[in-house]
């Protein structure tokens, strides 16, 4: 903990109480000209600390940012986010994740930004990221599984999202994960997901998970080009979500999946994201990766985490295929647009 850290969480201690900078500096060890450069540092984050002279130093509000400090605080996860980098702005938070898998940052390490330049989406879409209002995050992961298993961790992350904005709405029956990755509320996307990772040979040497969730952005805000089809929670809830609190409960849900999938595979993790799963028996489209797309019913999931399709269009009408990959849209309704 730093000193400035270390003067945070005593006037969190004290509470309403005022602590005087001599009692800070006996407390931390610290000068009394350091304490006061600490309050400084702490204001120009965003905290507001009042103080006058004689009358002690007092915490009376925490600014909307997600640091370390805040997130950190009760958070019970094990081995995410031991590691925690936050940063104002970048072009993309996967970029950054995965800089430091290359330098061997350990597995759990998150990084979170409170506004994205160039933030990525799955086949290389942008995903729409104003600042300070939503939940932007990357974690890196070291699998030690097979080969075989790595494509399905993105599904632990879609799992995790599903049940934290469940959790936050108090309704879970409005929440559904469109295959492979994206989470609907009431059928509008709230959240995009991505995977990204390094092979060495025959294993991943690491992989990074993405996850962007629209949290506190106004659904008028968003781009004409898919405001009507993407939404927020906040949207949804009828007021603000408190994104450390969101951020504090995805992570701890993550932690979870990531560790049955550790034990067991998707297998282990299936049931679960089969009850977010909702298109079975519906009319989607599928585009697969190369351009081709294929109209059916979706059938259900695979055991290895294809979705499974019946052809109702063209020559191959009533065959049965596998998808591992590809973009998907519900033929009942417009789907999530690109970008959202």
């Amino acid at each position: 903990m730093s000193s400035a850290e270390a003067v945070l969480a005593a006037l969190r201690e004290a509470g309403d109480d005022p602590v005087s900078g001599e009692a800070l500096s006996s407390q931390l060890g610290v000068s009394r000209a350091q304490v006061w450069k600490h309050v400084g540092a702490l204001r120009k984050r965003g905290y507001e600390i009042g103080g006058e002279r004689g009358g002690g130093y007092r915490l009376t509000g925490v600014p909307d940012r997600l640091f370390a400090e805040e997130v950190g605080r009760g958070l019970a996860s094990r081995w995410v986010a031991r590691r925690y980098e936050h940063l104002d702005e970048t072009d993309s938070t996967n970029r950054v994740c995965f800089e430091l898998g290359r330098e061997g940052a350990p597995a759990g390490t998150v990084v979170v930004a409170e506004s994205q330049s160039a933030g990525r989406g799955r086949l290389g879409r942008s995903f729409y990221s104003p600042p300070n209002q939503n939940l932007y995050t990357s974690v890196l992961l070291r699998p030690t599984g097979s080969i075989a298993d790595a494509p399905t961790l993105i599904f632990c992350a879609a799992v995790a999202v599903a049940e934290s904005v469940a959790h936050f709405l108090g309704d879970e029956d409005a929440v559904e994960i469109k295959w492979p990755n994206d989470v609907l509320i009431r059928r509008r996307k709230t959240s995009g997901i991505l995977m990204e990772s390094s092979a060495e040979g025959t294993r991943i040497a690491f992989a990074v998970l993405g996850i962007g969730v629209n949290l506190n952005v106004d659904r008028e805000t968003f781009p004409d080009e898919f405001r009507d089809l993407a939404t927020s929670v906040s949207s949804e809830l009828g007021g603000p979500v408190d994104r450390v609190a969101f951020t504090r409960d995805l992570l701890e849900r993550l932690e979870h999946q990531l560790d049955q999938h550790a034990r067991g595979g998707f297998d282990a993790i299936r049931g679960r994201f089969e009850s977010f799963f909702r298109m079975t028996g519906e009319p989607i489209g599928v585009e697969e990766i190369g351009g081709e797309r294929v109209d059916g019913i979706a059938r259900g999931i695979a055991p290895d985490g294809a979705l499974e399709v019946e052809i109702t269009d063209g020559p191959r009408t009533g065959d049965r295929i596998r998808v591992m990959a590809g973009d998907v849209t519900l033929s009942k309704r417009r789907d999530a647009p690109r970008g959202a």
